[in-house]
């Protein structure tokens, strides 16, 4: 029998600590929290697509950021599922650093097909297509290649696929901006981010699901977070918002 218990929500502040004391104390790279992120994203997408994504087209829009990184690294696995997938890029590659630079690098040698966010480019015709432009990181109103891609998302008849956050939510407040992805799910990492329990940005996330990224339990401890195990019977599991809180079914 499942239990309903209530999951603790993370400001940006905290997201920020986390990925610090990650990598300074736990050894924990941002391209192994990547390759976490990646993989998780890739099985939810196959999971909406019934659970086979033998040639199925599907659209991966990546901004420069970790949170583009991630958007990367699950192209990567859908491309070996056997998926038709189309990579739109916010930026040229040498716009890309660090393990988002990684990530791109994988794919250019292995051939996958990549294109750059440019005015007036069309998406192609997908079965889901997956947001991964903008993180936690957002300060105002989405500008330059990040709205493009948006607009672009915005204009597709697929169903969108929100990586941590729908672009264009501002995870900490909630604050829903212009332009702004309308998932129809989104999955977001390590805990639900504190704005999500904000009836706009509900919506804009539409289902909500919670994957494992490996953060150590130490770390929330230290921070004063109480996280119960969340992940003990699966990697990934769905939440519910609710009256202001977020809930999951254990």
């Amino acid at each position: 029998m499942s239990e309903r218990v209530l999951v603790p929500t993370l400001s940006t502040a905290q997201i920020q600590t986390i990925d610090r004391l990650m990598g300074e104390v736990y050894a924990i790279d941002p391209l192994q929290i990547m390759e976490n992120v990646g993989r998780s994203l890739a099985t939810l997408a196959r999971w909406m697509l019934g659970g086979d994504v033998a040639d199925r087209p599907i659209v991966v829009l990546a901004g420069r950021g970790a949170n583009g990184g991630g958007g990367l690294a699950a192209a990567r696995h859908l491309l070996n599922w056997g998926a038709w997938v189309q990579i739109v890029c916010s930026h040229p590659p040498d716009g890309y650093k660090g393990a988002s630079a990684r990530q791109l690098h994988t794919l250019q040698a292995m051939g996958a097909p990549l294109a750059w966010a440019e005015e007036g480019w069309e998406l192609p015709p997908a079965d889901l297509l997956l947001d991964a432009i903008i993180g936690y990181g957002l300060r105002g109103d989405p500008r330059g290649p990040a709205r493009d891609l948006i607009q672009l998302a915005n204009s597709s008849a697929a169903p969108i696929l929100s990586l941590d956050a729908p672009s264009g939510v501002d995870t900490g407040t909630g604050r829903v901006f212009a332009p702004h992805i309308q998932a129809a799910t989104t999955l977001t990492l390590a805990l639900p981010k504190a704005g999500f329990r904000q009836p706009e940005a509900a919506a804009a996330c539409g289902a909500l699901y919670l994957a494992d990224i490996s953060v150590p339990s130490a770390l929330y401890e230290s921070m004063g977070v109480q996280a119960p195990p969340l992940f003990a019977r699966a990697d990934t599991i769905p939440l519910t918002v609710a009256d202001g809180d977020i809930w999951a079914a254990l």
